[in-house]
Order: C-alpha cells, then sequence, then structure tokens
C-alpha cells in the first residue's frame, strides 16, 4: 500500500529544504527552491509527533510525514511532497511549456472530459463546486466522507467504484491514506485527480492513473496570503493555476 508514497518521496532530491511552511484553515503550504506545495488542511488522526523546526529540515523529510496517521502531520507532508513537483520548472520539464495564468474554465478537468461522460457511469470522490449539472450529462455518484443531500457515503466506494466508466479522486485521499485502495476499485474506469494536493508527475501513471489536474502557484505572496486569509477555493484566483497532464 506504501509502495506509491515511497516512490514519490524517493524521487525527491536530497538538497531541497523546507524554506518555509504554514498550517491553515483549509490549506497548508510548504516552500522549498523549487517552489511553494499546497495541500488541503485535514485534522484528526492519531496523536502526532509535534514537530517543530520544521523550517530548514530536508524538504524529503518531511514528505515522508505524508505517511503519517496525525492527518495534520499528513498535510504538511503532502503539502511537501508538492512543493517538490507542483512547480513551474517541473511542469516545464513535463510539457514543454511554461506554466501561464488561462481562463480557469479552460484548465477545469470536469470541462476537458464533458465531451466524453455524455451517457456513461461517473463517480466523483470529493463533493466539488459546481458539478450538479453532470447529473444531466450522465449517471453520477457522488461520494463524500461528510455527505450531502443526495451525496453517497464514502463507504459506497466499494460497491460503486468497479461499476464506473469514470472516476474522478479528489487529492485529500492522499492525505487520508484512500487513494491507493480506490484507484484498485477503479481500475476498470478512466481515472482522474483532481485538486491542489495531487501531485503533478508521471509517476502516478505507473499506479492506474490516466490524468492529472494539479494546482501549480504561479505568484506564490499571492497564494500565501490566500491561505493565510482562510480563502478555500478562491485560492485558483489568487495565484493559483489549474494544470493537466495525462498518460
Amino acid at each position: 500500500m506504501w509502495k506509491m508514497y515511497n516512490e514519490l518521496i524517493d524521487a525527491i532530491p536530497e538538497d531541497l529544504t523546507v524554506l518555509e511552511c504554514m498550517i491553515g484553515a483549509s490549506w497548508t503550504l510548504v516552500r522549498s527552491e523549487r517552489g511553494t506545495g499546497i495541500a488541503k488542511t485535514i485534522k484528526g488522526g492519531k496523536k502526532g509527533a509535534e514537530l517543530s523546526r520544521v523550517r530548514g529540515m530536508p524538504l524529503k523529510e518531511l514528505a515522508s510525514y505524508s505517511k503519517s496517521w496525525n492527518m495534520l502531520e499528513a498535510s504538511l507532508g503532502q503539502a511537501a511532497v508538492n512543493a517538490a513537483y507542483n512547480t513551474p520548472s517541473e511542469l516545464l520539464a513535463i510539457t514543454g511549456k511554461p506554466v501561464l495564468k488561462s481562463d480557469s474554465q479552460k484548465s477545469n478537468a470536469f470541462k476537458h472530459v464533458e465531451p466524453e461522460i455524455k451517457g456513461k457511469k461517473v463517480a466523483i470522490i470529493g463533493h466539488f463546486p459546481d458539478i450538479e449539472h453532470f447529473n444531466d450529462l450522465c449517471q453520477l455518484s457522488i461520494l463524500e466522507r461528510e455527505p450531502r443531500e443526495d451525496d453517497y457515503p464514502d463507504s459506497a466506494c466499494e460497491y460503486i467504484l468497479p461499476e464506473q466508466d469514470f472516476v474522478f479522486i479528489t487529492g485529500t485521499a492522499f492525505t487520508n491514506k484512500t487513494m491507493p485502495r480506490l484507484l484498485e476499485l477503479s481500475k476498470k474506469a478512466k481515472t482522474i485527480l483532481v485538486g491542489p494536493s495531487v501531485p503533478i508527475t508521471r509517476i502516478l501513471f505507473n499506479y492506474g492513473v490516466d490524468q492529472i489536474a494539479g494546482l501549480v502557484a504561479l505568484e506564490q505572496e499571492l497564494i500565501w496570503e490566500a491561505a493565510k486569509e482562510g480563502k478555500k477555493m478562491s485560492i485558483f484566483k489568487h495565484g493559483g493555476e489549474m494544470v493537466n497532464i495525462q498518460r
């Protein structure tokens, strides 16, 4: 179950360090020499190790806390992983193109696949904003740890995911450790990972992922300020840019 986590961590260069970090109300941020990584702030879980002196720690060491069962530690660890991968320089190496600020609709993972999902069985893990209109396009199932009206509880994943044509998975599944099992259950579907917590790396294509839609911090000062102010989805308008890569 740890193979994917270990591969992500092992590929982080030894010479990167944690220059700055913050656990915000909505988002946790870690900055390294490459740039800023972001992950959803999650609380709870097992008692943590009471991390101290995070600044100056090798980025790879902090990234290993993505495997922690203390969710605040895991949030920091996931942000550290993303500080190695979700940066303009790394995306330039992958795509051969610079990351530029664009129309958010064009970079929206859900908009990308709308032509493909008509009449299909589609599961979305995590209740993302503005997805209810999918009900008019496909056979939609939304699975959520804290279900809203018409959502399925996340325990329904075991029953629903093996029958789907498309599965969208929130990046917080890395932090709460459900990602390996969700990918296993979704192996018959086209699988898209979505959100700021997702590492943008081709490593994930080795684990059944077909498409990645993650966040790159283009304007670091803006995104740190937005996180300090507790902004939620509006971080996409405050220095963040969604980037899509496919297998």
